[in-house]
């Protein structure tokens, strides 16, 4: 584990200069199969894989779970040295941001404020900010990021292409539990009542994707309609965006769409998406 800019910056040099291609998997740690999946497409592309572990605080909004927020770096470790990981990152906050709050940020513009950023003011141009931050430390030809997290793959990957920064992003399928629940870190503050609640959020993308060909209308009734008057669930957004300007469609859309839910199950916020076809 190296855990200094200027360590991580050395490691990666040396693989570099011996020709060997570089592979970022940004992480918060917590580290589930979901990850994994996203280091073994990481192995696929590179010769070298990075995985940073980072909960970067400038993410997490005045209310949120940053000192919540699981950290379980021993067992992200063995999970990592299982699969190979060459290089792990893990600095502190001082380490990431020596002057404390950065000044110059990452914008994520009208996008960022929209869905998870409607619920969540600031969490996108954070986001960004430590991504920007986390390219320009390991400078990767590639970085790997996962589906589930759809508006920040689109964030991402806009940014990438707007600065002209010289690497692929891979992006992974969710990686979902045998019942369908979408795998994340946060799901291990579900207990009983609540685990079986949660599966709402995919049982909603199952409802939309099966009426896609009846219209934007039906999908919205049909995913708000899943949800139903549970107690222990409360709807944050329910929205079909195209997946290229992550803009809501409008009725007389037709063909691939994304359907993104958002919902807090007890005090545990979750979030999935899936891609339709609309008729």
């Amino acid at each position: 584990m190296v855990d200094t800019v200027a360590g991580i910056r050395d490691e990666v040099d040396a693989h570099r200069a011996a020709g060997r291609r570089v592979a970022l998997v940004p992480t918060m740690g917590a580290l589930h199969d979901g990850h994994l999946a996203l280091v073994r497409r990481a192995r696929e592309v590179a010769d070298v894989v990075v995985v940073s572990i980072f909960v970067n605080p400038l993410q997490f909004g005045a209310g949120e779970d940053l000192d919540r927020y699981p950290r379980t770096l021993e067992a992200d470790l063995a999970a990592l040295g299982a699969h190979g990981v060459e290089l792990v990152f893990a600095p502190s906050p001082d380490e990431m941001y020596p002057e404390g709050a950065v000044e110059t940020r990452v914008t994520a513009g009208r996008i960022g404020e929209l869905y998870e950023g409607a619920s969540r003011p600031g969490h996108f141009d954070g986001m960004l900010t430590v991504v920007a931050k986390l390219f320009n430390i390991v400078r990767p030809d590639h970085a790997v990021f996962g589906q589930k997290d759809a508006q920040q793959v689109f964030l991402v990957r806009r940014m990438v292409r707007e600065l002209d920064v010289p690497l692929a992003i891979e992006v992974v399928p969710t990686v979902r539990e045998p019942d369908g629940l979408a795998m994340s870190s946060r799901n291990r503050y579900l207990e009983g009542d609540q685990r079986r609640a949660a599966l709402l959020l995919s049982e909603s993308l199952a409802a939309a994707e099966a009426v896609g060909a009846e219209g934007l209308d039906e999908v919205l009734a049909e995913a708000a309609a899943a949800f139903g008057d549970h107690d222990g669930v409360e709807l944050d957004y329910l929205v079909v965006v195209d997946p290229d300007t992550f803009l809501p469609v409008g009725e007389e859309a037709r063909g691939e769409a994304l359907v993104l839910v958002a919902a807090r199950v007890g005090s545990t916020r979750l979030i999935d998406n899936a891609v339709i076809s609309l008729g």
